[in-house]
Parts: C-alpha cells; sequence; structure tokens
C-alpha cells in the first residue's frame, strides 16, 4: 500500500486526473507517451525521466524529459547497459543506491549538465503479462530517490500499461479494416526493416515524405524520387518497395551513373553469348533479375539518350531484347527512379528525353535536405553517435552544448550521409584526447564543421572579416578549387560523374585538379567499376 496522507491523497489525485482522462480519448502516441513522463516528474520529482520501448535486444527512448533530444535518436543495448537489465528483470520498481558502480546509460545526456547521474530508479512495463518496455528517472543529487518512492512508481507504472493498451487498442480499431495482405506488407516492412539503415525523422517535411511514401507505394505507379545528394533516396526506394504488394520479390538497383554508355544497354537488358567482345556467356540483365519486383534507376538523369530511348521501349511494351538476340522476353517491373538533377531543365536543355520524363514521373516524390528538416538533426546525431559508441566499446558518447548548437547551425550540404560521416569522424577525434572514465565528449572542434554558407556571407562576418584582396587569378583557382571539389563529394567519388555535374571531359577535369593541386580519387569506387 502507498502511504500518504489525506492532503497528500488529494494532490496525487489532482496529479493523475489528466491521465484517467486520457484513457478515454485517442491523440497520437508520441503525444501520449510525453503526457506519461509529464505527470510522472510532478508526481515524483527528477532532473530526468525516460520511457522506452522494447525492441528485440534493446531498449528504444520513445519519450524523454530532461535529456538531449539527441537521446531520441539512441538504442540502448540490454546486453551493454546493466542498469537497464536490472530495472527490466526486477520485480517491481528498482532503486541503484547512490554509489552502485554500475555505468548509467544516461551519463552525460542529462540537458544543461554533463556530470554523471546520482540517483536512479526505474521500473518494467507490462501490457498483457508480456514486457513493453521501461520507464526509468534520474537525479544529479544524492538522496533524491527513497525506498517510499518505489510503490508509487509501481503503481504509475501500471497506470502507464493501462495508457499504453489503450492507446494500441485505438490503434487495432482503427486498422480493423486493413485486410491480411496489407498486415502482411507491414510484417514484411518491420523485418526488411531490421535489416539495415531505415527512414528515421520526426520533422514536419519528413512525416509528409511519409504520408506520400504511405499513399503511393501499394500502387504500381512508377515514382520520381528526387532530392540532393546524401539525402536518403535510397532509402526512401527501399521503404516504397517493402509496402508495395512486390515486398517478397527482389528490388534491384542500378546506378545509371556508374556505367560507360557501351555497357549500360547490356547491364538494363543483358545480353548473349558473342554478343560483343567479352561476352562468354548468356547474361540477363537488371530488367529480368527485377522480374515481378521492383527496379530502381539510381541517377536516372545520367543515362545516355540512346539508352533512354531503348527504355522508354521497355516500360511502354513491357518487352525487351538482350543485346545481341532479336528473341522478345517479357518483364513485369515497377519503375523507381531517383536522381539529384532537375529534369525538367535536363528536357529543357535537349539532354532528356521528354516522353521518358513523364513516363517515369507519374507520382514524383522530393526527398527534403537535412537543412529542411532541423527538427531531425539532434535525434540522428543521436542515432549515428549510438552506432560509433557500440563500435567503439565506449560507456558514453555524448555531446557538449556547445556541439549541439554546432550541429544545428550547420548548412549540412552533404546531408545525412555528410551528418553519418561527422558524427563518426568526430567519435575518433573526441576519443583520441578523452580520459579513461570511458565518458567521450564530442565538441565543436571535434566536428571540424565549416560555417555555413549563410554565416559566411552575413553581413557581420564581411564586417569582421580582414580587408584583405586576392588577385584574380588566386581568386578565380580558389572557386574551381571549391567547385571541383563539392562536385566529386556529391558524386561520391566518382570523377565522370562530378565531370558530367561541371559540364566538363573528364581528361579537362583530371588535368585542371592536378594544376589545382587537387588530390583526386585514385582508385576506382565499387560504383565505378564494371559488374562482373
Amino acid at each position: 500500500m502507498i502511504s500518504v496522507n489525506r492532503t497528500q491523497h488529494q494532490q496525487l489525485l489532482r496529479q493523475l486526473t489528466p491521465l484517467f482522462t486520457d484513457l478515454s480519448r485517442e491523440m497520437p502516441l508520441r503525444t501520449r507517451y510525453q503526457r506519461l513522463l509529464d505527470v510522472l516528474k510532478q508526481v515524483i520529482p527528477c532532473e530526468a525521466a525516460a520511457l522506452l520501448k522494447l525492441d528485440g535486444g534493446t531498449l528504444q527512448p520513445v519519450a524523454v524529459d530532461g535529456l538531449g533530444k539527441d537521446t531520441l535518436g539512441r538504442r540502448f543495448e540490454i546486453a551493454h547497459h546493466p542498469r537497464l537489465e536490472h530495472i527490466i528483470r526486477a520485480d517491481g520498481a528498482y532503486l541503484f543506491p547512490p554509489d552502485c558502480p554500475l555505468p548509467d546509460p544516461y551519463d552525460g545526456l542529462i540537458e544543461m549538465n554533463q556530470g554523471l547521474v546520482h540517483d536512479c530508479m526505474g521500473c518494467a512495463i507490462y501490457i498483457d503479462e508480456t514486457l513493453w518496455g521501461a520507464m526509468t528517472m534520474d537525479s544529479l543529487t544524492v538522496g533524491s530517490f527513497s525506498a517510499s518512492d518505489l510503490p508509487v512508481l509501481e503503481a504509475f507504472a501500471s497506470l502507464a500499461a493501462a495508457s499504453i493498451s489503450t492507446a494500441l487498442h485505438f490503434d487495432a480499431i482503427r486498422h480493423r479494416a486493413e485486410d491480411q495482405q496489407r498486415r502482411a506488407e507491414a510484417y514484411r516492412l518491420q523485418a526488411y526493416d531490421a535489416a539495415g539503415p531505415v527512414l528515421d525523422g520526426q520533422s514536419h517535411a519528413f512525416r509528409e515524405l511519409q504520408k506520400k511514401i504511405d499513399l503511393v507505394a501499394a500502387s504500381e505507379m512508377p515514382v520520381l524520387i528526387t532530392g540532393e545528394s546524401g539525402v536518403g533516396k535510397e532509402l526512401v526506394a527501399r521503404a516504397l518497395h517493402a509496402r508495395s504488394a512486390r515486398a517478397d520479390q527482389p528490388l534491384v538497383s542500378l546506378n545509371c551513373a556508374a556505367l560507360s554508355e557501351n555497357l549500360i544497354e547490356s547491364e538494363l537488358f543483358g545480353h548473349v553469348r558473342g554478343a560483343f567482345s567479352g561476352a562468354t556467356q548468356d547474361r540477363p540483365g537488371k530488367f529480368q533479375m527485377a522480374n515481378n519486383g521492383t527496379l530502381l534507376l539510381d541517377e536516372i538523369g545520367e543515362l545516355p539518350l540512346s539508352a533512354q530511348a531503348k527504355l522508354l521501349r521497355v516500360l511502354q511494351e513491357g518487352e525487351l531484347q538482350r543485346v545481341g538476340s532479336d528473341r522478345d522476353h517479357r518483364v513485369d517491373v515497377r519503375i523507381l527512379a531517383a536522381t539529384n538533377r532537375e529534369l525538367e531543365e535536363e528536357v529543357k536543355a535537349g539532354r532528356f528525353r521528354m516522353d521518358l520524363y513523364h513516363r517515369l514521373s507519374v507520382f514524383p516524390l522530393h526527398v527534403p535536405a537535412l537543412r529542411e528538416r532541423c527538427d531531425d538533426i539532434l535525434p540522428l546525431a543521436g542515432t549515428f553517435a549510438e552506432e560509433n559508441r557500440s563500435r567503439m566499446a565506449l560507456r558514453s558518447l555524448r555531446f557538449s552544448p556547445e556541439a549541439q548548437q554546432a550541429l544545428m547551425a550547420y548548412a549540412w550540404p552533404g546531408n545525412v550521409r555528410e551528418l553519418e560521416h561527422s558524427i563518426a569522424r568526430a567519435a575518433l577525434m573526441a576519443r583520441s584526447h578523452a580520459d579513461d572514465s570511458g565518458v567521450v565528449t564530442i565538441t565543436p572542434p571535434d566536428l571540424g564543421l565549416l560555417k555555413s554558407s549563410a554565416e559566411v556571407d552575413s553581413p557581420a562576418s564581411r564586417e569582421s572579416a580582414p580587408q584583405e584582396t586576392l588577385g584574380l587569378r588566386d581568386a578565380v583557382d580558389d572557386f574551381q578549387r571549391h567547385q571541383i571539389s563539392l562536385a566529386i563529394t556529391r558524386a561520391n567519388g566518382n570523377i565522370s560523374a562530378a565531370a558530367r555535374a561541371l559540364a566538363m571531359d573528364r581528361a579537362n577535369l583530371v588535368r585542371l585538379a592536378g594544376r589545382l593541386g587537387l588530390a583526386l580519387p585514385t582508385r576506382k569506387s565499387r560504383s565505378e567499376s564494371q559488374p562482373g
């Protein structure tokens, strides 16, 4: 029994009333989770609280209060966090002694404080006798929690379970009309996403993208996925395929920018033995490999005009001929195309067929740049930080407040890919000057981010900048170095693709880079090498 006097009893009821009211209301899960933590911190004051959902062998934060926003992007492997394991294995709420030697998963993550947690307690949450997750509470002050708080936390965990169960019940009612195939697709999606990187975000722009993916995924429409390099166009294609009726069939991808013009046709349609020098056996193309499934034509804007005409014929008639053969092969393929080019401008310039453009862009889907979804920067940074923490076997990998500000202030021209690489590099830099505690803090110098173009060109920066001028030749050389480096980065080191983006001949680009002292990639990447 919870021992409280009459006044405390009345106060507790007032604090819990909103949650009882919520039981009869339908609301987004994220809102319900956050309301649980808001009330919990009123009932038991603390610096930080978190609600975590069990996902296999990891606990995933679904709501936090008092912890950095990047915590929502982290995944806590139970095997690597003994405190969390104690909480979910305990019979009821569990209070750790202040001198407990076990590392706390939130050390350094509490907002406005980079110190270590002193008081910690938590309780597992069960729904229908099945472990759903856990609630945790942390304080920076020794003695904040006592044994008298445990029955209160246990009662609150039961109320949280009822609230979450109600939300799940509402979800079941809303989806009851869906047929078995749609449910099977959802299960396939879950299994598919578990195998690799997934789309992740909470911003308005990202939610709108997800709505469009859900809208078109189940159809057979071709989808043209547009967006800057590094935004995750391939992940969007994977999500479209995984949510489609073809999810149990192959998703085949072809990078149109990675192959020479004389190999494109063979890669798309296949060839027969003797069709050309080196064709020692029959070989199916990507279309036949993707039969009954999905074909992603990545960097479709790089496809030569000669191949565009033959691609259009296959899309219109559903038939193809292998190189060197006059035999027709029927294929049933859903087409997804991706590009970082403005295809409408390419059509106007005569570099892309108008009829093919209209055939591919039945449903255009634009993936927003990371600077257009700023609310996702810190959660994504948390995800990448947790990956690197696990990879480096660190106790904790955190961001200083200044590092978080730097992440938010940067323009991210390379988008999510640049963010991922920046966090990996910063983790290595931060570890090199960390102490032996295993708690590593990433600071702005570790990130090494350049100022955004907006900051560099601001009136304040112009006023504070030294009044020096370069000679015209030096200024032109600096500009060319910047443009070439940017093009190569966006082309993932593919020199041919970078040359096309700069409207230059590849050999001229190599010579110019040599004169400017730029070191170009000397080894062909996998995307540039010919298929075996």
